[in-house]
């Protein structure tokens, strides 16, 4: 039930998990990547691409939800094609391995490749960068610092005893100083790339304005206050700090609790997938004890409502209902702008499924 008392995350929280269901049905053993916004129907990949674990995780909120045991098969089975990523050099191992096999509980598949995809990163943790690199697997320089290669990342990374509590700590630390800096105010760079000669360069793409670039590092830094290293205790300040620094440049009366897709477009298309994953954020940093916990429940049940309440569509819509819209794949390559997107979906459902009494934030 939700925090305020309301009933309203229950019909949408079913929505949701009608729509996976149709989903699964329509994509087969193929990975959604974006839906179009009238009929639904999905673009898909062969291997997932970066966004795979969401579409795993959904399957294995949806089998949480009914109990059934066909839908924990197909959770598990779309779980074990994850299983190249394992070996694949991309910092994006966090999102594809964490999101596809937490939500999977005590599945002992989905741990086994947990816990081989946590050594897997430790092992491309650069000690002389301070961080797990971008990788070369998705195009592009490898030694890269982006965003979206920390959540996911960090509570990864902290499966793998002590080394890896230290890697995941440093890796999101690497970031807050290359992605935040030091300066008073948010000026996000989302994206850094190391020069032998003249070290880390901001990229232009994606741009400081990105909705996603705040909403993936303030998940991350969720994510390490929810499991503090307990062999360093400064560094929960410095967290707190992050923390409210990055919500509260979402509070600001201009961002509203669906951002635009860039800020320096204001007018432009907004990104639901982007509320989504700051609701869910703020979701786990209203779990760390501290004087700003009941200001983030409220804002994650607000953000939360409005998807459900202005962005969902029902079943008199003539579209497929429990279509989360007005996702923005990429702003500026205009591609898929007003779509559903899979990891808007997922973290839509963890959110409702979190305030239903589904789930335990805290561990996914």
């Amino acid at each position: 039930m939700s925090a305020g008392g309301g009933a309203w995350p229950a019909p949408a929280l079913a929505a949701v998990m009608a729509r996976v269901a149709v989903t699964a049905e329509a994509v087969g053993p193929r990975f959604p990547l974006y839906a179009e916004p009238d009929g639904g129907r999905w673009t898909t990949t062969g291997r997932g691409s970066w966004t795979g674990g969401f579409w795993a995780g959904l399957l294995w909120l949806r089998a949480r939800y009914t109990g059934d045991a066909a839908d924990r098969r197909a959770a598990a089975a779309c779980t074990a094609r994850l299983e190249p990523w394992v070996r694949t050099d991309t910092a994006t191992r966090g999102l594809i391995l964490w999101y596809g096999t937490a939500p999977a509980g005590d599945d002992a598949g989905a741990a086994e490749l947990r816990g081989r995809g946590a050594h897997a990163v430790l092992s491309a943790y650069d000690r002389e960068l301070g961080l797990v690199p971008w990788g070369d697997a998705l195009g592009g320089p490898r030694l890269l610092a982006r965003v979206d290669g920390v959540p996911g990342t960090v509570p990864l990374l902290a499966g793998a005893g002590p080394q890896g509590v230290a890697a995941a700590a440093a890796h999101l630390h690497r970031h807050l100083d290359l992605c935040l800096g030091t300066g008073r105010g948010l000026a996000l760079r989302p994206a850094l790339r190391f020069d032998a000669a003249a070290g880390w360069q901001p990229c232009a793409d994606p741009p400081p304005g990105w909705s996603r670039g705040r909403a993936w590092l303030l998940l991350a830094v969720a994510d390490a206050l929810l499991r503090p290293d307990p062999a360093a205790p400064g560094q929960a300040a410095r967290l707190a700090e992050a923390a409210e620094l990055l919500s509260a440049e979402g509070e600001s009366p201009a961002a509203g609790l669906v951002p635009a897709a860039d800020t320096a477009r204001p007018d432009g298309p907004l990104d639901t997938s982007a509320a989504a994953i700051t609701a869910v954020a703020l979701l786990k940093l209203a779990r760390v004890p501290g004087p700003r916990a009941a200001a983030s429940a409220h804002r994650a049940e607000a953000i939360l409502r409005r998807l459900a309440e202005s962005h969902l569509t029902g079943p008199d819509s003539g579209r497929p209902p429990g279509m989360l819209l007005d996702g923005c794949y990429d702003a500026g390559k205009e591609l898929a702008v007003r779509n559903e997107l899979v990891w808007g979906d997922f973290f839509l459902a963890l959110g409702l499924a979190a305030l239903h009494g589904a789930v335990d934030i805290t561990r996914i």
